[in-house]
């Protein structure tokens, strides 16, 4: 029988490492999937997810209960998936041109059953969403991969419920326009601020 989180958050404040090793079990395949939809690369979505880990294990003791630690651990790993993408405009790009490019293999997906999968099941809609600006691309993978509400993806992103909708509703746009091969738009989000 499944314990529930707050009592495994009180034992692994108390120092009870497998209580915080059943929460890593218990939304692992879910913040993973939601750093790959976010960031469109299975290493650094494994790189990010870890960083969430890392970070709600140290930050445990912060964890205050006003939403759910659901909310608060994919805040983390928004941040974490953030990061990554600062990490990777930093990054010279070294890749070389070749045969390589020619690889139709797809990347591989998270070692379990994504539920984006249903939404995103083809190889062309997750390089279209992976073309998107990043805050589109954020708010739609909670809402519409993650099906959170949108009041918990406020929560998640720090931001007020009607960006939360116009973010939403112009991501579709631009997911829209880049399935259809349209060229990305520059980031609009920029113009609602974070």
């Amino acid at each position: 029988m499944d314990r529930p989180d707050d009592l495994l958050i009180r034992r692994a404040r108390d120092g009870d490492t497998a209580a915080f090793g059943e929460l890593v079990q218990r939304y692992q395949t879910r913040i993973y999937a939601v750093c790959l939809r976010i960031l469109a690369d299975p290493e650094e979505a494994r790189d990010a997810a870890q960083d969430a880990f890392i970070t709600a294990f140290r930050k445990l003791a912060q964890f205050r209960g006003d939403a759910a630690f659901s909310t608060w651990l994919h805040r983390i790993a928004v941040n974490a998936c953030y990061d990554e993408l600062r990490r990777a405009k930093r990054r010279p790009m070294l890749h070389a041109i070749g045969a390589a490019d020619d690889d139709p293999r797809p990347e591989p997906g998270p070692p379990s059953r994504d539920p984006a999968d249903e939404i995103a099941g083809t190889v062309d809609a997750v390089r279209a969403l992976a073309s998107i600006p990043e805050d589109f691309r954020v708010v739609l993978v909670l809402a519409d991969v993650e099906d959170l509400p949108y009041e918990e993806i406020a929560r998640v992103l720090e931001v007020p419920v009607g960006t939360v909708k116009s973010r939403v509703h112009r991501g579709r746009i631009a997911l829209g326009k880049a399935l259809s091969g349209e060229p990305p738009a520059s980031s609009e989000a920029s113009e609602e601020g974070r």
